[in-house]
């Protein structure tokens, strides 16, 4: 008889830490990551896809952040 060497073995390299792996959940146990946010119609058309409405919330975002006026109370301020 032949000898049959079938068991698995690892083709994993050592630069895969498994360690680090997230295991994604399926149905409706899985932990929610946020909530879905639906656009208006008239606000839908100018985007294509999610990704162009977080970079233009990212946009944003920034620009209010970059011209936000200064916080603390100025000296004629009551």
């Amino acid at each position: 008889m032949k000898n049959d060497d079938s068991s698995p073995q690892d083709e994993l390299g050592p630069e895969y830490d498994l360690d680090q792996l997230r295991v994604r959940r399926l149905g409706p146990g899985r932990e929610r990551f946020g909530e879905m946010v639906r656009l208006a119609p008239d606000v839908a058309q100018f985007f294509p896809d999610s990704e162009s409405v977080n970079e233009a919330l990212r946009f944003l975002i920034r620009v209010t952040r970059e011209h936000r006026p200064p916080t603390g109370k100025s000296k004629n301020a009551r």
